[in-house]
């Protein structure tokens, strides 16, 4: 499928569907590396406030 193909494809999606999603979300993006506290610490964070 040569990349006009794809486009005009698209294009016809989003014309029936909607376009309602990014091409991007937050949850496939990279995380940022400027993390600077321990494994133990970011593990201790997640646990849910009833698990106390």
């Amino acid at each position: 499928m040569t990349p006009e193909e794809r486009e005009a494809r698209r294009r016809r999606l989003a014309e029936v569907f909607g376009d309602v999603l990014p091409d991007q979300t937050s949850d496939d993006a990279d995380e940022p590396e400027t993390r600077t506290d321990s494994n133990e610490e970011w593990l201790k964070r997640q646990v849910p406030p009833h698990h106390g």
